[in-house]
Parts: C-alpha cells; sequence; structure tokens
C-alpha cells in the first residue's frame, strides 16, 4: 500500500510533456502545469499556444515559474532520495535487445508500451498517466519499439498516420495539405488490412510453392530411385551375359589346352613304345655280348667252332636309323582356337544378349482375354477367352458395331494408350495365322489394309512356310523352322512393336518409330481352317519366366 500511495503522490508532480518530475514548473491560463521548457518546446514544434491536456488556445501567454509547486517539487525530490525505489517489485531492468524506458534513471526499467504521440517508450510505471489522464487516454499506444522518431514526418515532425497509394509511402496529418495534394490516401491502419491480406494471400503462394518443390523433390527421389532400379536390373542382365560369355571363354580355353594335351600324350605314348622295343632289343644284345665273350675265352677247338657260326651271326634287329620321335606341330593353333572362340561368343553374344531382351521385356507382361463381341462369326472362343479357332461355319449373332464381319478376326478385351505391355500366343501346328496391334478404329465392316499406314502392325504366317511383316513394303521374314510360340512386346510412348520366337528367344521383328495417336488393341486371326489342316487354335499363354 505505501508502494502504491507512493505513485499517486508522484503523479502530482510529473509534467504531463515530458512525464517527468517537473523542472521550473509555470501555470498556464487554463489551470494546467507544465516544465517551462517543454512547454515552450511544445509551442514552437506544434500548434501554437494550445494546450497540449485540454486543447483550448490562447493568446500567447507570459509564464512564469509557480513557486508553489516549484517549493513542492524540491521537497518531493528531497523526500525521494532518503526513501526505498518507488517502483513496483515486479518491473524489471531492461535486458539487451528489449526496449528500455526513455524516463527511468538508470538502470533502466523494461518499457511495457511506447507513445506514438509523445515518441517515448515507458515502464509500468511511467505509463501510468497515459492510463488515467484523460487527454493522454488518446495517445496511441502500441507494443515497445525502438527509433520512434522513425515513425514520425521529417518534415512536419508528426505521426505518420496515413499511407500514400500515390507514392506509396508513409505520410502525416499534414503531408496530403502540400506535397501529397491530389493523392490517394488511405489511413495507416486501412493500409495495414489490406497489405495484411495480401501477406496471407502472399503466405498462401509461397506455402503453394513449397509444396510444388516437395512434390518436385519426392519427384526427383522416385526418378533416382527408378533409375537405381533400372540400372540394378541392367547390371545384373550384364552380369548375366558376361557370366555366360566367360564361361564360354574358359570351355573354349579348356578345349585348347585339351588339345595340345592329347597330342603332347599321343607323342609321349608313341615314345614308350620305341624305347619299350629299343630296350628289349638292348636286353638281346647284351645277351649275345656275353656268349661272344664267353666263346673268345674258350680253349675247347670243337665247342668254339661248333659255336662260332651260331655266335658270329648277327641278331635279327630292327632298323632304327630311320625311326624318329616328331614333335607335333602347333602352327596355327592359337590363332584358330581364337578364331573358333570368336565365332562362339559371336553366336553365344547374341543369343544370351536375346535372352536377356526377352526376359526384360517379359516383366511387362500383362493378362488378355478375348472379346467375343468383336468375334467374326465363324471363329469359336474357349470357355475361359483364351483360345481361338475358325469353326468354318457363320453363327447367328448380332451384328454389333464392334464385331468384325468380313474378316475372321477378333480383338482382346483390353486396351492401351501409355507405357509397355507384353503378352504370348501359341502358334504351335498352324499352317496360317496373323498377329498384331491395332488402333481401336480399325475397320470391322470391311477388308483391312494391314500396314501401320492403316494402324496395324503385323507379322503372319502363310502356306505353313512363309513369314511376313506387312510393312511398308512387305518384309519376307527369316525364320527358324518350327516356330511354336510369338512374344509380342510394345512401348507406346517409344513408339516401338516388336515380335520374339519365344522358344529360340530370337528377335522376328521390329517396327521402330511408330505414331500411336489412339487405343492400342491386341488383334488375332487364326485363319481358315483349310480343311482341318490349320484347325489349331491360337492360345493366349502363361509367361514363363
Amino acid at each position: 500500500m505505501a508502494a502504491a500511495g507512493r505513485v499517486r503522490s508522484e503523479d502530482q508532480f510529473l509534467c504531463s510533456i515530458c512525464l517527468d518530475v517537473f523542472t521550473d514548473p509555470v501555470t498556464i491560463p487554463c489551470g494546467h502545469n507544465f516544465c517551462k521548457s517543454c512547454i515552450s518546446e511544445h509551442w514552437r514544434v506544434n500548434v501554437p499556444y494550445q494546450c497540449p491536456m485540454c486543447k483550448e488556445f490562447y493568446i500567447k501567454p507570459q509564464l512564469k515559474i509557480n513557486t508553489f509547486i516549484s517549493e513542492m517539487v524540491a521537497q518531493f525530490r528531497h523526500e525521494a532520495q532518503h526513501e526505498p525505489n518507488i517502483y513496483s517489485s515486479d518491473q524489471q531492468a531492461a535486458k539487451p535487445g528489449e526496449v528500455p524506458c526513455d524516463v527511468c534513471s538508470e538502470p533502466k526499467l523494461k518499457a511495457l508500451k511506447s507513445c506514438l504521440v509523445c515518441l517515448t517508450s515507458y515502464c509500468q510505471t511511467h505509463l501510468e498517466l497515459h492510463l488515467t489522464v484523460p487527454a493522454l487516454k488518446r495517445h496511441q499506444l502500441i507494443p515497445p519499439v525502438e527509433n520512434l522518431e522513425d515513425r514520425m514526418c521529417m518534415k512536419h515532425e508528426k505521426p505518420l498516420e496515413l499511407f500514400c497509394k500515390t507514392d506509396h509511402t508513409c505520410i502525416c496529418l499534414l503531408c496530403p495539405v502540400v506535397d501529397h495534394k491530389n493523392h490517394e490516401f488511405v489511413p495507416l491502419k486501412n493500409q495495414y488490412e489490406e497489405q495484411k491480406t495480401e501477406l496471407k494471400k502472399t503466405e498462401a503462394e509461397i506455402q503453394q510453392m513449397i509444396q510444388e518443390r516437395r512434390l518436385k523433390v519426392q519427384e526427383i527421389q522416385r526418378s533416382v530411385e527408378l533409375s537405381k532400379n533400372a540400372a540394378d536390373r541392367k547390371t545384373a542382365e550384364g552380369v548375366e551375359v558376361f557370366t555366360a560369355l566367360m564361361d564360354s571363354v574358359q570351355r573354349s580355353l579348356d578345349q585348347f589346352i585339351e588339345e595340345i594335351q592329347k597330342k603332347q600324350r599321343t607323342t609321349e605314348k608313341q615314345a614308350e613304345v620305341f624305347i619299350k622295343e629299343l630296350e628289349q632289343e638292348i636286353c638281346e644284345l647284351k645277351k649275345r655280348s656275353t656268349e661272344v665273350k664267353q666263346l673268345s675265352g674258350s680253349e675247347d677247338h670243337l665247342h668254339f667252332v661248333q659255336r662260332f657260326t651260331c655266335v658270329k651271326a648277327a641278331p635279327s634287329m630292327k632298323t632304327w636309323t630311320k625311326v624318329s620321335i616328331r614333335a607335333p606341330s602347333y602352327e596355327g593353333t592359337v590363332v584358330r582356337a581364337v578364331s573358333e572362340l570368336e565365332d562362339k561368343l559371336t553366336k553365344d553374344m547374341k543369343k544370351v544378349v536375346a535372352e536377356a531382351e526377352l526376359k526384360r521385356v517379359q516383366q511387362y507382361e500383362v493378362d488378355l482375354t478375348l472379346d467375343p463381341d468383336t468375334a467374326h462369326p465363324t471363329l469359336i472362343l474357349s470357355d475361359d477367352g483364351k483360345q481361338v479357332h475358325d469353326g468354318g461355319v457363320e453363327k447367328n449373332l448380332p451384328d454389333k458395331p464392334q464385331r468384325f464381319s468380313f474378316c475372321p478376326c477378333i480383338l482382346a478385351k483390353q486396351s492401351f494408350s501409355s507405357g509397355r505391355f507384353y503378352f504370348e500366343v501359341q502358334v504351335k501346328g498352324k499352317t496360317g495365322w496373323i498377329l498384331a496391334v491395332v488402333r481401336e478404329s480399325i475397320n470391322r465392316k470391311g477388308e483391312i489394309q494391314l500396314s501401320p499406314r492403316y494402324g496395324t502392325w503385323t507379322i503372319c504366317l502363310t502356306k505353313g512356310r512363309d513369314y511376313k511383316a506387312f510393312a511398308d513394303p512387305e518384309v519376307l521374314l527369316s525364320v527358324k523352322a518350327g516356330l511354336q510360340k510369338v512374344g509380342l512386346f510394345v512401348d507406346y510412348e517409344e513408339g516401338l512393336v516388336s515380335f520374339y520366337d519365344v522358344d529360340s528367344s530370337v528377335l522376328i521383328y521390329s517396327f521402330t518409330g511408330c505414331c500411336f495417336r489412339d487405343k492400342l488393341l491386341p488383334f488375332f486371326c487364326p485363319c481358315p481352317s483349310n480343311g482341318g489342316l490349320n484347325s489349331a487354335p491360337l492360345i493366349i499363354t502363361l509367361v514363363t519366366h
């Protein structure tokens, strides 16, 4: 309570302009008191001779020191020096970065509000007058800010309360009279609300841009992931190809070494035979030499003469002068082996690459079923919609717009307008067939032009032996006899249609640079049964990976 009473007594001695204890207090005719220097400066800068409190005008009064108030202020100052700090205990000194009270002596307390009229920041104690004095209540208070001078018009020393839309600048109430005459201006608060709304839109746009970029990051990350997956697949394919090639090289090397070693073993075996014969003859000659030595040392004339003819006769031996071991010729062996390896690698490489390529396209397998609503009346379908053959007799079927009525053909139910797809068809036992992908707009009621120009990408078998691709012009295909299963792959965006011999993993033919503008549908024509010679069905089969 003592602190509260102290604050109330202090209010009586504060100048309403500087909000500090009076210095040379003067009283103007309306009875309000101010520091002499404060009211003089106020009249010089603002409206001359108007009371800042009650706004009453006067003829220039003569300012005299109010001795009574001056004495009271002197007494107040004396008492304040011998009493405890008058500030309430819950107030805090301003910290670095916080706005200090402009009225406090050291230490300065933390400001609670700044006044745009007084251009001063106040702590709780010095803000009291602005909350109690009616004239000061009209002052505009804002959260504490520094550099309040920046909120004043430099020319008229008035608060910046308007916004000039013409010059896009903040102005005071006097600026429209001179410098901004005929300009469009609005209260600063209105401009604040307008710009705040725009700022919300800007924030929404920024958030949208952030979201778009986050989605782009996800898209790029997804692209990197897809690229990595593709790289891993290609690496695996490459490892498979090169492993097969290295195995082929190793087998060729083993065969080469075996060939050399075989020749060497033949030479060694021949040498062993000769050596064995020579050792046998040496053994016999040694035996004869022993006999000769014994007979030469004999003193028995009769025995000597009787054995002489037998011992002297040369033993029957093989003539070895023309016998020799010739080293096998290795001339050209390495070159021949490398040449054979090169040919083998070429074949193996083509085969391995073809197998890898077929495996690559097989991953785009789709499950197809035949569409009975498009089937020509002579065609017979299996219950599962996977097989079709020509029955030779037209059935009485509704002539739907999508049904082929001229050619014995049928389409799949599934259509494609993007991406990649692959399927396989068994053609085993047939002497004629047509496989293709066609535009959805293909002619259903008349003769079909089998050409990319008319929206068909086709290969066929005729007469049981002639394989053809209906390009521009027609191409006769070189296909291994006994083709049993055909794979068909389409890359819509790439404009590619490829046909494969599945069993041998060989590419039969590719249409490239195709321009697809329509939906594509798989197309099947089992061709007439030809008296039973071509009665086998076309069968859509599962892909065996």
